[in-house]
């Protein structure tokens, strides 16, 4: 079974490479530097086994006076991001067993996790936010259709009526109109890795992830069932 513990990155873009056939392969270059971990979540203390990890190192003054608090319990860095992954008990045992049974107390000596938790696998999960498509109307939106286009119509790309009559006298919340088309939150599952470089810290995966160059990615080795 894959532990479902997982690490952060950023992405850097795409490009090709050449297999040993000569045929390209479209990759995704990603930036996945260590991260550090800020907080250990076990049954006893929280009611479920969990390791927080931070991301990406900023100035205190980009930070509140509760975050700089949270980090400073373990006098961890402070890091823009913050992930929690979820552990079993199994999944938890594993993980104290690696990292020399870590506890929230002895995690001062700035323990990180990096790209070596993906040595032995596969297949990863990722998680983004797509690019978002900035303001439409509401036929390429929500691809409705167009009014006629002959002399004399005055209804070309109009959205038409969106009121309900006199009652109840307003436009329902979730009409569907023209607005902003928003980035959502995508994962792709089954990504295949293709190689991995520990010393510039970089994860080359084939195919695409989502969001735009330097977004944010959550990466997690894919379940096995």
């Amino acid at each position: 079974m894959n532990m479902s513990l997982g690490i952060l990155g950023t992405k850097v873009g795409m490009t090709q490479i050449f297999n040993n056939t000569g045929q390209a392969v479209p990759v995704t270059v990603i930036k996945a530097e260590p991260c550090i971990i800020t907080q250990l979540k076990t049954t006893k203390t929280d009611g479920y086994n969990a390791v927080q990890l931070g991301y990406q190192t900023v100035a205190e003054n980009k930070l509140t006076k509760p975050e700089l608090g949270h980090l400073q319990k373990t006098n961890s860095q402070p890091v823009k991001y913050l992930k929690e992954f979820r552990l079993s008990n199994e999944e938890a045992k594993d993980f104290q067993d690696k990292y020399q049974l870590l506890t929230q107390e002895n995690l001062e000596e700035k323990n990180t996790i990096g790209l070596d938790i993906l040595n032995s696998v596969q297949m990863i999960d990722i998680t983004g936010y797509s690019i978002g498509r900035g303001f439409m109307g509401y036929q390429k939106r929500h691809n409705f259709k167009r009014g006629p286009m002959s002399h004399g119509s005055k209804n070309h790309r109009l959205p038409g009526s969106i009121g309900a009559g006199s009652t109840p006298g307003r436009v329902y919340p979730g009409t569907r109109m023209a607005g902003r088309k928003i980035s959502r939150k995508t994962t792709i599952k089954k990504l295949q890795i293709v190689q991995i470089d520990l010393e510039n810290s970089l994860l080359i995966i084939k195919g695409s992830v989502p969001g735009k160059a330097k977004g944010l990615l959550y990466i997690s080795p894919s379940k096995t069932r």
